[in-house]
């Protein structure tokens, strides 16, 4: 175990396990119990994610690096400065804590995002896969609102204390997160507004993969300004244009956000594309 300095001078635990090509994944690797696990479920979520997915890609013979990004950020939120370019270096740092030059990167929901701008700010990167969120089509004008409204509700509900929400309930669900780490968010996405998706497509050129449940679609209710935020529409909309910019593009039948990134559906679909793309990689390097 090692430390990496994030671009607000605060730090992060870093792990490396395994031998072979190296992936990053942003993720806690230590499986979640008792009742917040059965929380967990009950939504579709799979309590021990970041350990399966370590445990599937180091059997399969890969050197994989590991962060609790996510959990750095509950407990150092960034409300002002969690930009792409800020994100993009808290990950090149991780990886620079890790000893590792090249690697490939997997990140699902907003870190496959962070995962498409950290490739157009290096050339570390050798692929790339992104999981609930299209590199083009995103939703980024819904997530800004959705990001927003989170923030509103995070300064009105300061000190408040509430009953967990019927699983799958998205409009009876409070937010129950501090205002800044609801502000960072805001922040990230507010960055993003004037990004251009489709100039951006040619800029990334390492092998690249995204993936999403063709389910992945979700209209929010009035006090999140009926945001609705769709992943898996574009993503299948978009196939054939991002297959022919050199994506390889898996939409699955029936999954939506949450039980799309269980580790059953994610490893077999990211450990033999990582094993061929990384091994085309190595011929040609």
């Amino acid at each position: 175990m090692t430390t990496a300095r994030m671009h607000d001078d605060t730090k992060i635990d870093v792990a490396v396990r395994g031998d072979g090509p190296a992936v990053l994944l942003p993720v806690s690797t230590t499986p979640i119990e008792g009742e917040a696990a059965e929380q967990m479920r009950a939504w579709g979520a799979d309590p021990a994610l970041g350990h399966n997915l370590v445990t599937g890609l180091t059997d399969a013979g890969f050197r994989v690096v590991t962060a609790d990004y996510e959990g750095h950020l509950v407990d150092h939120p960034k409300p002002t400065t969690l930009t792409p370019d800020a994100v993009a270096a808290d990950l090149l740092a991780i990886a620079d804590a890790a000893g590792v030059d090249r690697f490939a990167y997997y990140g699902y929901s907003w870190l496959a995002l962070a995962g498409l701008q950290l490739a157009l700010r290096t050339d570390r990167l050798t692929a790339l896969v992104m999981g609930g969120y299209p590199p083009l089509g995103g939703p980024y004008d819904a997530m800004l609102s959705v990001t927003r409204s989170a923030h509103e509700m995070a300064v009105a509900n300061e000190g408040k204390v509430f009953a967990p929400a019927e699983p799958g309930d998205w409009d009876s669900a409070e937010v129950t997160s501090g205002p800044d780490q609801t502000r960072q968010y805001a922040t990230l996405y507010e960055s993003l507004r004037d990004f251009d998706e489709r100039a951006a497509l040619p800029r990334v050129t390492v092998p690249r993969l995204a993936f999403a449940g063709a389910e992945d679609n979700i209209t929010y209710g009035p006090k999140w300004k009926d945001a609705h935020v769709a992943i898996g529409e574009p993503l299948a909309r978009h196939r054939a244009e991002l297959e022919a910019a050199g994506w390889t593009v898996v939409v699955i039948p029936d999954l939506d956000h949450m039980t799309a990134m269980r580790s059953e559906t994610v490893l077999p679909i990211l450990t033999p594309w990582l094993t061929e793309a990384l091994d085309a990689w190595r011929t040609m390097g």
